[in-house]
């Protein structure tokens, strides 16, 4: 391996990856995938689109799941900053309804691998932030769900500065709370 670093979590199947930095006086190069090392990092998945997208400061995106397909994401920040969360939603699992966030930035390069199973959403922290991720299905309109970002039953520790205005899509203002998916999915 050698290219790449990965922490386990705490949540069983989420992992935090830091690719090796070759740089100079000429700037730098980063390998931000490679099948073989992700593999070998128990990462065999195969991603079969690329999104990225754009927001400012305050703009909270999430906490989404997919229904019926749902989808490993391979998450990484190009420019600025965001805090970036999973909540396992596997039934089953001793971690059901746990949380884990990460700080992704352009300047730590790191990757946070969402497998299956779990809702994901970030909230931007910096002025502006590109946000990249690879999934392994395609997206599906109306396969969407979604749980509250400040549901207390889930406890997301946002680090929300203080005076910053959240801000959300109207698809995201009316998500439901985390008893609800119960009621719904488990």
């Amino acid at each position: 391996m050698g290219k790449i670093t990965v922490e386990t979590c705490e949540i069983e199947g989420l992992k935090v990856i830091t690719p090796t930095v070759f740089g100079d006086e000429r700037g730098y190069f980063v390998e931000t995938y490679n099948y073989n090392d992700y593999k070998e990092a128990g990462i065999d998945v195969e991603f079969v689109q690329d999104n990225q997208s754009a927001s400012k400061k305050g703009v909270l995106r999430g906490l989404h799941f997919q229904i019926n397909y749902p989808q490993d994401k391979l998450v990484r920040v190009i420019k600025g900053e965001v805090f970036d969360v999973a909540v396992d939603l596997r039934k089953g699992s001793p971690t059901f309804g746990q949380w884990k966030g990460v700080l992704l930035s352009e300047e730590n390069k790191k990757q946070f691998f969402v497998p299956k199973g779990f809702a994901h959403g970030f909230l931007v922290l910096s002025d502006y932030a590109e946000f990249c991720y690879k999934v392994t299905d395609f997206y599906h309109p109306g396969d969407e769900g979604g749980l509250m970002y400040n549901d207390p039953a889930i406890g997301v520790e946002w680090p929300i500065p203080e005076g910053m205005e959240i801000i959300l899509s109207e698809k995201d203002k009316v998500h439901e709370p985390f008893e609800k998916y119960q009621e719904k999915y488990c």
